[in-house]
Parts: C-alpha cells; sequence; structure tokens
C-alpha cells in the first residue's frame, strides 16, 4: 500500500486538499507538535495527514456519508485536528463542542445540528454524552479519544476507529468536494439565548486562510501555541486554517503557563483576559520585587510608554532605539521571556474590546500586540490593524477582499467571501439581499479605521436619554490588576453602577503583605478594606469618564462568575441578562 502521496492530484480549494499538499510538498518537516507526560513529540506533514486519512477511513466505516454530522467534544489535542479534517475530507459537516459545556448545553448541540457520531475526549466528556444519549435518537456510535476509566462497550475507542489508509484514497475522496459546500458547523456563545449553528463552507475557511496567511503575515518558520477552545472561530483560525495555508508548526501542551514559556511562539493571539492577566502579573511580581528592580522596571515602562507611539507608527528615531535597547538589556528581555513572549512576531488581540491602556502597557514593554475584529458569521474575516500603522483604541482597517461600511443606526456591516451560508435551522442570518452581513455591533470608520463602541443590543439608554457604551466602561475597570470581572448596569436608570468581581490572585497578595487574613473568595471580597481598594480603582476610572458615564455606586460579587452557573458563555463572555436576573436584589440596593 502506498504510504505517500505520489503527486498533488487534488486542486487546492478546501483545507483537506491543502494538507495533502502539504504531506507532498513539505511531508517530512514537522507540521504539529504535542506534548505528552512532560515531553514533546511531533508529527511530520506526511504522518499529520496519514492520521486524517486513517480517522476518515474509520468513519467511512461507521457510515459517515457526505452532509452527516460529526461532534467534536474535547480538550485541544492533535486527535481534535485529524477528526475534524477527516469529516472535512468525507464532505460531512464538524460541529465542535466546548469542553466546558454542561450536559444541557451538549445535549443542545447534538440535537439541533442532528449529530450522527460524536467524538469525545475522555471519561469526563463521555459521561455527559451518556447522561443525555437516550433523547438523541440520530445518535449512532461514539468513539472515545482517551479510554481510561471507560466501561467496554460504552465507547469506540479512537485508536480503533484509524484505518490504515493511503494519502491517495483519501485524496479520492477530497477531490470530490465541493467547495461551496458546508464544511463546518461554530456554534455561537449564546449571550441572549441559545446557541445558534453558523454554518461555514470549504470556500469560507480557505479564504481566511490565505487572507490572513498574507496580512499577519505567516509563513513555514511560525510556531503557534493552540490553548483556546478549538470550537470557537478565533482558534480554528490560528490552529488549523492559518497553519494549513502557510504551512506553520502548531504545538499542544499540557499547561497554558508552561507551554507558553517553553514553546515561545512567534504568532500568538490573546484574548483580552489573557493581556489582561499578563499585565496584572506583572504588577504582582514587581510588588514583590527590590527597590532597585521597582525602580529600574518603572523607568522603563515610563520610557517605553512615551516611546510607543512613534514605534506604532514606524516614527522611532536612533535614540529611541538605544533607549529600547537598553531597557531591553535591563528589564523588557528578561521579563519577555518569561511571559513567553520572547519571539512573538505577530501578537494579536481579538475576540473582545481590550482597553487601550492595556495595549499600551504591552508596547511599552515590547510586544508589539495588534487588535483586530471578526465574527464566526464572517470566518473572522474583517479587520485589523496593520504592522506599520497601528492605532489604539481602533480594531484596524478592512483587510484585502472585505468591505466595510457603517448603517444609518450605526451598526457595522461588512462584506467578503468569508461570510457564512447562515445559521442552521435559523432563517434570520443577518445577511441582506446584497451580501452585507449586518453584525450587530456598533460602531465608526475614521480615516479607514474602525472604531467599535459596543454590541448593538447592549448598548445603555439612561433616564436621561444619553447612550453610553457599557464596554468602555468596564474595560476602563478592568485595567486594574485587582479586576477581574465587571458589569455595568444603567439602561433606563438615572445613573450608572457596577457589579465588580474581585481577581483573587492579586487581591489576595495585596492582601497578603498587609496581613490581612481571609479564608474564602467571598471572605476576601467582604472585607471592608477590599471594599476601598476596589473604590480607588473606581475613582481613577471614573476620571476618564464623562459625568454621565461615572458609576456612582458599585457592589463587590461574592463569587466568580462561572459558565456552569449560566453567568458567562464557553468563551467567558458575560451573559448581561442572566447577570441581571441573579444578581437583581443587589442591583436595585444600588439604586433604592
Amino acid at each position: 500500500m502506498n504510504t505517500v502521496l505520489e503527486k498533488s492530484t487534488v486542486d487546492v480549494a478546501t483545507l483537506p486538499a491543502r494538507l495533502l499538499e502539504l504531506a507532498h510538498t513539505r511531508g517530512d518537516t514537522v507540521g504539529l507538535r504535542w506534548k505528552t507526560v512532560g515531553r514533546w513529540q511531533s508529527f511530520s506533514w506526511r504522518s499529520y495527514a496519514l492520521r486524517v486519512a486513517g480517522v476518515a477511513a474509520g468513519l467511512r466505516e461507521l457510515g459517515v456519508t457526505r452532509g452527516g454530522r460529526v461532534a467534536i467534544l474535547a480538550e485541544n489535542r492533535p486527535e481534535w485536528v485529524f477528526a475534524d479534517l477527516a469529516v472535512q475530507g468525507l464532505g460531512a459537516v464538524s460541529v465542535g463542542i466546548y469542553p466546558t459545556s454542561p450536559p444541557a448545553d451538549v445535549e443542545y448541540i447534538l440535537a439541533h445540528a442532528q449529530v450522527e457520531i460524536a467524538i469525545v475526549e475522555n471519561e469526563e466528556q463521555l459521561d455527559k454524552v451518556l447522561a443525555v444519549r437516550g433523547r438523541l435518537p440520530v445518535l449512532r456510535h461514539i468513539v472515545v479519544m482517551d479510554g481510561r476509566g471507560v466501561r467496554p462497550g460504552d465507547a469506540i475507542p479512537f485508536m480503533d476507529l484509524e484505518r490504515d489508509e493511503a494519502l491517495d484514497e483519501f485524496a479520492a475522496s477530497v477531490s470530490l468536494l465541493d467547495p461551496s459546500s458546508l464544511a463546518v458547523l461554530v456554534y455561537t456563545s449564546g449571550t441572549t439565548g441559545p446557541p445558534k449553528g453558523a454554518m461555514l463552507s470549504h470556500a469560507n475557511l480557505l479564504a481566511s486562510g490565505h487572507t490572513f496567511a498574507a496580512a499577519l503575515p505567516a509563513g513555514p518558520r511560525d510556531e503557534i501555541l493552540s490553548y483556546l477552545p478549538l470550537c470557537h472561530v478565533a482558534e480554528r483560525l490560528l490552529s488549523v486554517i492559518v497553519a494549513l495555508s502557510a504551512g506553520s508548526t502548531v504545538n499542544f501542551g499540557e499547561g497554558f503557563l508552561t507551554d507558553l514559556h517553553e514553546v515561545q511562539p512567534t504568532i500568538f493571539l490573546g484574548v483580552p483576559r489573557v493581556w489582561e492577566k499578563m499585565m496584572a502579573g506583572v504588577e504582582i511580581r514587581i510588588a514583590d520585587s527590590t527597590w532597585l528592580k521597582k525602580t529600574l522596571y518603572r523607568l522603563c515602562v515610563r520610557l517605553g510608554k512615551r516611546i510607543a507611539p512613534r514605534r506604532m507608527t514606524g516614527r522611532a528615531s536612533v535614540f529611541d532605539r538605544l533607549v529600547l535597547t537598553l531597557c531591553g538589556l535591563l528589564v523588557f528581555r528578561p521579563l519577555r521571556a518569561k511571559l513567553g513572549m520572547s519571539r512573538a512576531r505577530v501578537p494579536l488581540s481579538g475576540a473582545a474590546p481590550i482597553a487601550p491602556q492595556v495595549l499600551e502597557f504591552l508596547w511599552a514593554i515590547g510586544i508589539p500586540v495588534r487588535e483586530g475584529y471578526g465574527q464566526t458569521e464572517n470566518t473572522a474575516i474583517c479587520t485589523l490593524n496593520p504592522p506599520g500603522d497601528v492605532r489604539l483604541g481602533t480594531v484596524g482597517q478592512a483587510l484585502p477582499g472585505v468591505e466595510v461600511r457603517i448603517a444609518d443606526d450605526g451598526e457595522i456591516l461588512t462584506r467578503s467571501a468569508g461570510v457564512f451560508l447562515g445559521y442552521l435551522n435559523d432563517p434570520g442570518s443577518g445577511v441582506d439581499a446584497d451580501g452585507w452581513l449586518h453584525t450587530g455591533d456598533v460602531g465608526a470608520l475614521e480615516d479607514g479605521y474602525l472604531r467599535i463602541t459596543d454590541r448593538k443590543k447592549d448598548v445603555i439608554i439612561t433616564a436621561g436619554g444619553k447612550n453610553l457604551s457599557p464596554s468602555e466602561i468596564e474595560n476602563r475597570l478592568k485595567v486594574s490588576p485587582y479586576v477581574r470581572e465587571a458589569v455595568v448596569i444603567g439602561d433606563r436608570r438615572n445613573y450608572v453602577t457596577a457589579l465588580i468581581g474581585i481577581e483573587l490572585e492579586t487581591v489576595g497578595d495585596w492582601a497578603a503583605r498587609r496581613d490581612l487574613p481571609y479564608t474564602t473568595y467571598a471572605d476576601l471580597a467582604g472585607k471592608p478594606e477590599v471594599v476601598a481598594l476596589i473604590q480607588t480603582v473606581v475613582r481613577a476610572a471614573n476620571r476618564d469618564l464623562a459625568q454621565v458615564a461615572q458609576v456612582k455606586r458599585f457592589t463587590l460579587l461574592d463569587k466568580e462568575l462561572d459558565h456552569e452557573d449560566g453567568e458567562l458563555t464557553a468563551t467567558q463572555k458575560v451573559k448581561r441578562a442572566a447577570i441581571e436576573r441573579r444578581f437583581a436584589t443587589r442591583i436595585e440596593a444600588m439604586y433604592t
């Protein structure tokens, strides 16, 4: 049996076809790495493609045909990607499910998508499916990647699913794919109701890969760390779509912070929470350091912030570069190495708004983060700050092939090859007759740069008729290393209030340095000293806000917001309606 694709016989119009091309052209180079029991191992592009072909053969034997639905419920690992591309290569539809999803959410997606086969990671994820299987008549088989603790007969081991199939046989299936057909279902986070299944075609995925590989730019020498959930469009974009388009190497680890330090990725996408926590961690370490280190750090950060605006626009002088080199040797270079950012050539922020102050800090220490904007519904193809002219507070310019305009009511509209096929079983796709996607976000275009105000449905209209952006106020609060979450209230109210969740690690460190004892999160949040600490944070944020937008009263939450309690989505976005219902009594107390 042939184990090598003799020649590239498939037109590269889909991601599986691109994988086959890489197996032919770069077969012996590393395509994937994964860490198991503390040791890194690797797959060449050829072995990567062979594993995908083997999974496809096994799924075919289980009866997966064109249009069939296969779900993947697992943390990030190579088998996730093997299954995803195998399903696509058969002309079937891959359905990702967040591994943090409770059984009720798992049941909803499996039923809504009419999933025939569920591929789960381990006993924990298997139990979720088994708990609801009796109500899923379409579900025929369950496959488990890690069978430890699993009773025989409950699921098919992943290793038993795979077959020995030549790449030429897999290529025959891939050659029959219609690029315009449905490839994956990506379920949205469901901040206002049940998640919707966004339908993305093979052509959508490939267009996204071509666009971003050129815009970042990304290439064969780049290293990517896969850590955000793969069923989210942002992680799939980097770990699957861009990695295949550019031939970059993807790393799957065992623990985010350790992996980040070991891999030192060249391309890294951080959601705002990651960047905020990174900044907070630096503040903790500096607070506990010696006087000399504190002084050097503060001096270098001050100089870095002064130079940052010139670096963003490519106008740093020779003297600026000398200052940055000196600061780098003294402070920034070892700091970036500890953060896992010593090789970060293309650091990015996306998926949610981020405070400009956080980006200013990152640029000051030599991490040139560029903010971008995209949605599941446009395969993440929309805008990105260009490397030579970064403007904080904006999400950049339209990417090549993308059109952006602002509707009369301020809503952002986009049109590109990434615009999706619509929502599964839902005619309300938000795409008009001219192909414009109505994003649901409100913003403005300034000299070609897009500035996002907020989600259209989240904009607050006060009792006095003033329109406010809650995310702008919340981001100013979350700049503080002591604040983990902030939920601003004020719609149809006389003034603005906030529910604030403290950052346990940083506030705990602050309390320890003051010999302030505590037992639990609730105990710490209830301390008068902690309330006073957060009061200083609120006052500092208010100084930068208009009078009508200032937070007049706040309440500290006595628990961390949680996905399983229905307060956050799987991507850690706040479910505002759920929060307002759950904490209604505390909210009303701030207005009485």
